[in-house]
């Protein structure tokens, strides 16, 4: 297959954010040409991340600053594929929610009932307030058989200088306590792939996914016979991609270098 075909039926590019379309608090370059790029050949796209801790309006308000205003509804966080998730499957229920402030909020803001005691799930996010207290109860309730449920995988989050333990680390701290482990939402799930499937109201075979994590952003699409592209911009050497069992069908210095395959 030619770079040109490889794409040729894709509508929607579900872009990774940072270590793909940003690095810290900077567009990588070349970033906005590949979204024009998009515009002339009559494609679309949407922002994808895992990132759970934050919101639409924190990541909008962090792409503006950079020189980018994203238009409304191109961001989609794994928090929006958790909360679908649990309105189709557990209309009413009580929500033990491991997660900060804005987390909190867009369950509550999405109709789903949060409680301190006697939940019938705990959801676990990316909880940049975690406490030992919230670790205590979330042991109680999983013992007591409460329905288990993770926004998304990533063992750490990239930071300004290293990086800090994210929500898969948490799945396996609770998973030495408890033997549980839960139903994960976000990249690389099924669920991640149907949400986005009904959202832009197209078949899997017009989406890619774009990113710089091989276990996420990569396997997605490996999962799912969905075409996917890592940039190197991010996480992956091209040296780890070699080495992998997880494989993209295109590697590229950046997100920009993209612009090659389309027409």
């Amino acid at each position: 297959m030619t770079q040109k075909e490889l794409f040729a039926k894709v509508k929607y590019f579900i872009i990774d954010m940072d270590g793909t379309f940003y690095l810290d608090n900077h567009l990588i370059d070349g970033s906005l040409d590949f979204i024009e790029k998009l515009k002339t050949t009559g494609r679309d796209f949407c922002f994808f991340t895992n990132n759970s801790s934050n919101n639409v309006t924190v990541c909008a308000e962090k792409l503006k600053k950079m020189g980018f205003p994203v238009p409304d509804g191109k961001i989609v966080i794994s928090t929006h594929v958790a909360i679908d998730y649990i309105k189709i499957n557990y209309p009413g229920k009580k929500i033990f929610l491991l997660g900060n402030e804005r987390l909190e909020a867009d369950f509550a803001n999405a109709g789903l009932p949060l409680v301190k005691d006697e939940p019938d799930l705990v959801v676990l996010g990316f909880d940049t307030t975690l406490t030992y207290q919230k670790l205590w109860d979330a042991v109680r309730f999983l013992d007591k058989g409460a329905v288990y449920i993770a926004t998304h995988p990533d063992m750490n989050c990239p930071t300004a200088d290293g990086y800090m333990p994210d929500t898969g680390s948490m799945i396996e701290l609770l998973a030495a306590s408890t033997g549980r482990r839960p139903l994960i939402m976000g990249k690389p799930s099924t669920f991640t792939v149907d949400y986005l499937t009904r959202l832009l109201k197209c078949e899997r075979e017009a989406l890619a996914f774009v990113g710089d994590r091989l276990a996420t952003d990569i396997a997605i699409g490996a999962k799912h016979s969905i075409v996917s592209a890592l940039v190197l911009t991010g996480v992956t050497t091209a040296e780890e991609h070699e080495l992998s069992s997880i494989r993209a069908d295109a590697v590229v210095e950046r997100l920009s270098d993209l612009a090659d395959y389309l027409d």
